[in-house]
């Protein structure tokens, strides 16, 4: 056999594995629908990875892609299961039975990571394991009519003579056709399959049971003065649709709100359990809040501002009695996370709720459905657990939390922030006079003032939209006149009502947020 030779059968073998690959994930996606979504391999191969990840390549991922790094994640994990497959199916040109039981292996490695979950059933495994008996298939098929077996199978079996073929090989066309075709079903089923569904699905049905009361106690009226109509700045309000998803879940869970519950325990001097019908009998509040991501970066949009219907945790705990000498609130979320909240911050007189409405609607499934804490004035990797199942009361030198372990404050207030939203980076105006505007927050202090400086000259003052509430975000807008043509830099920072100046040191998101002033560059023409 010559180079040339041995190169297109091994291009073949490529081919192959990688064709068997996608058969496998997209078939095994497929039937997972009838099961339940975390049964499907590449959303298991996900977030399995999700908590060995190091901080240090968290932070960047959430930085580059913001929301989008599940998809990201996603593809990346079936980008690597690929270029596996191909390697395997490269080696099939000289060991077809060491490189067939590699892709059996490799196959039942998402049937592991299934069966190793606490919540596992035996049903979970069954698409992955048709999905591997129908992608191996497809593999030797391929095999069978695009390399033909010699030199190498003798190496695997001493019944075939070296040099010897038992088959011939298909013409390139055919077997490039026959591969496309089922690459191409493979696909379909990819994309008519539960992976990439599940990182949007909505859970309609799920959602349609939950009919939320009016509150007792309405939110007050957001004014028109608290926007600066400025074109190109953000609503006041955040819509579900717009607001960020930061957590560590590939697929959203869906859970009836009829079979939710949540647990209050720990350091208490009565457990109590609550149903989702015992919480919305309940004098539920409206208020209006800011979230923000521990994992912002300066200027960022991982921030976002709703109205939230719930009910006070510092009343829910209230009937638990917690024991003095707590410190803690260990929030539980359905899938597994865990969050670290100071006790002071559930039983103050701030808004922290058992939120099971934003914005009027209930929850989405990406923000919490059926109920979830928002607590103003803490990063929301401390506060602002989603699906929540259970309050562990308890202390800080007894337990830890999914975060806190990973290197991030256990505490974590929210520093004084600001952003600028108009122009944006590297936008081209016409000369002349040069609108600015943004929003900045200082949750439980308030925003007194906001500053913006063009180049190097001075800090000018920005006048600033009505404030809603001091754990709300706040609009401002300025006017720069005659700007001359050319490239520029704006910065901006505000101070709280406290009198703490925005920071201008940089510095990463670890262990507290990223911290400097917002600039931009621009040009005017």
């Amino acid at each position: 056999m010559n180079r040339k030779t041995r190169a297109t059968h091994r291009f073949r073998g490529v081919v192959a594995g990688i064709v068997a690959t996608v058969m496998m994930f997209g078939l095994a996606d497929l039937i997972a629908r009838a099961f339940t979504p975390s049964a499907a391999p590449l959303l298991t191969l996900g977030q399995a990875i999700i908590p060995l990840a190091p901080p240090a390549a968290i932070k960047p991922v959430i930085a580059l892609f913001g929301d989008n790094d599940k998809l990201v994640l996603v593809l990346s994990t079936g980008l690597g299961a690929i270029v596996l497959a191909g390697l395997i199916g490269a080696l099939a040109v000289s060991r077809r039975r060491l490189a067939t039981t590699l892709l059996v292996v490799a196959g039942l490695v998402p049937v592991i990571v299934i069966v190793l979950r606490p919540e596992a059933g035996a049903i979970d495994v069954i698409p992955t394991l048709i999905g591997i008996a129908v992608g191996i298939t497809v593999f030797l098929l391929l095999l069978r009519f695009g390399v033909p077996t010699s030199t190498a199978e003798a190496t695997d079996s001493p019944d075939v003579a070296r040099g010897s073929r038992t088959s011939e090989p298909l013409s390139r066309r055919r077997f490039f056709g026959l591969a496309g075709a089922v690459g191409t079903i493979g696909a379909v089923t990819i994309a008519a399959g539960q992976t990439l569904v599940s990182l949007t699905q909505e859970a309609g049905a799920a959602v349609a049971k939950l009919v939320l009361p009016n509150p007792a106690k309405k939110a007050a009226a957001i004014p028109a003065a608290a926007s600066t109509d400025l074109d190109g700045t953000v609503p006041f309000v955040t819509e579900a649709k717009d607001f960020y998803r930061i957590d560590t879940v590939l697929s959203p869970p869906v859970i009836d709100p009829e079979q939710w519950s949540l647990r209050i325990h720990g350091m208490v001097e009565e457990e109590v359990t609550l149903t989702m019908d015992d919480v919305l009998d309940l004098p539920l509040e409206e208020h209006h809040i800011t979230l923000t991501c521990v994992s912002n970066p300066v200027g960022g949009d991982l921030v976002g501002n709703a109205t939230w219907l719930g009910y006070p945790v510092r009343d829910l705990l209230a009937r638990a009695r917690p024991n003095s000498q707590a410190d803690m609130v260990l929030s539980h979320s359905f899938d597994g996370f865990t969050a670290s909240t100071p006790i002071g911050a559930l039983t103050d007189d701030r808004a922290a709720l058992l939120a099971v409405g934003m914005n009027g609607e209930p929850l989405t499934p990406i923000h919490g459905f059926p109920a979830r804490l928002v607590v103003p004035g803490l990063y929301g990797f401390v506060s602002a657990t989603k699906w929540v199942t259970e309050l562990e009361v308890t202390r800080f030198d007894e337990k830890t939390a999914y975060w806190t372990d990973r290197g991030w404050d256990a505490k974590a207030p929210i520093l004084v922030a600001s952003r600028i939203e108009v122009p944006k980076p590297l936008a081209k105006v016409p000369a002349g006079d040069i609108r600015v505007g943004g929003t900045a927050w200082a949750q439980r202090a308030g925003i007194d003032r906001v500053e913006v400086k063009l180049d190097d000259g001075e800090w000018t003052q920005a006048d600033l939209a009505e404030e809603v509430t001091i754990d709300t975000w706040r609009q401002w807008r300025t006017e720069f006149a005659e700007v001359a043509a050319g490239s520029h830099t704006l910065t901006v920072r505000a101070t709280d009502k406290d009198g703490t100046v925005q920071t201008a040191k940089r510095r990463d998101s670890i262990p507290n947020s990223a911290t400097g002033h917002h600039h931009i560059q621009f040009r005017v023409e």
